[in-house]
């Protein structure tokens, strides 16, 4: 029968035998703990010996007086501490104004009705090096709800239209000085930028693109070394911080020309796998490889669908990556 339970264990959670063999020990331990004091009462206690001696109930009352008497002098002594009162902080109140989402200041944004977890996260978006270059850039914000953004749409002012009128200024004095210059001398053409390799780019080649600066270079470079290379330009979305014109600029000029690095599933170890960029999850790392060690090698991809932790859209993300030696 224990055995059998065992086995159920074994199977159900995906563990080794010794684990399994340990969980239900301590299950059995913890029935025993809660049965013991209705076992106590029921068996053992009749059999216990007891002193049948007449109890003095006069002296149990007057010790029992003594010790309320101590108990109200004790409490004499000590006064109670004051209730501390907490003033609750009015809520703030919400207005409606024109605003730049890439200079407006957290208490700004919080004025306008976004929660303030939002808010710091589009703060913490712009300290990383994004920019919104058009509205719809607010709604790739994680959790920004819809009904908010089209309730604040009418109200979203980039600087670069805030004051046409500076800006016709700008323009015609830029007309000028380059009409003045010209004929002294002719300015270098910039190099056209020509499609490159995405899987062997490096960031002089990436902060070229429009929207893309050092710090966002060195992150596609980082997630792209974590993944072991792209195997299809449908992964830039997956990049924190890139906008709009950053992910335009990338599909246009970024291509996959070479094979992403493979893992050996059957070989590679629980650290090792936890360091790709889709196998953060410790939980599921370790299910892989406890599945493995227990059912043999994995021979092709739908092997991995009898590890229960693995859904579809997983197994597809990951079957670029994965090669069954």
């Amino acid at each position: 029968m224990f055995r059998k339970i065992r086995d159920l264990l074994q199977s159900y959670f995906r563990i080794s035998k010794k684990e399994a063999r340990g969980a239900l020990v301590l299950m059995v331990l913890c029935l025993l703990l809660l049965w013991f004091p209705f076992i106590f009462r029921r068996f053992l206690l009749p059999v216990l010996p007891i002193d049948k001696q007449p109890v003095n109930l006069k002296m149990l009352d007057s010790l029992a007086i003594e010790l309320e008497k101590a108990n109200q002098s004790r409490n004499r002594k000590f006064k109670p501490f004051p209730k501390k009162q907490y003033t609750k902080k009015p809520p703030k109140s919400i207005r409606l104004f024109d605003f730049d989402p890439n200079s407006a200041s957290v208490e700004e944004l919080e004025t306008l009705g976004i929660p303030t977890f939002l808010a710091n996260r589009i703060e913490k978006f712009r300290s990383k090096g994004g920019k919104f270059r058009k509205k719809e850039d607010l709604l790739n914000i994680y959790d920004f709800p819809s009904e908010l953004f089209h309730k604040l749409e009418k109200h979203i002012v980039f600087a670069s239209t805030t004051n046409p009128e500076k800006i016709n200024a700008k323009t015609e004095t830029l007309k000028e000085t380059r009409k003045t210059t010209h004929s002294t001398f002719n300015r270098p053409a910039q190099p056209a930028i020509t499609p490159f390799d995405i899987n062997t780019a490096d960031t002089t080649e990436l902060v070229k693109l429009r929207g893309i600066g050092s710090k966002l270079s060195m992150r596609i470079l980082k997630f792209r070394d974590a993944l072991g290379g792209f195997h299809t330009t449908d992964q830039y979305a997956e990049i924190f911080g890139l906008d709009s014109l950053a992910l335009s600029e990338l599909h246009r000029y970024g291509k996959v020309n070479s094979a992403a690095k493979k893992i050996n599933i059957n070989s590679i170890t629980v650290e090792e796998l936890g360091k790709h960029s889709y196998f953060k999850n410790k939980r599921i790392t370790t299910a892989i490889i406890n599945f493995r060690h227990q059912h043999g090698p994995f021979r092709v991809v739908d092997d991995l669908r009898k590890v229960r932790v693995l859904d579809d859209n997983m197994i597809k993300k990951i079957e670029p990556y994965l090669r069954f030696d």
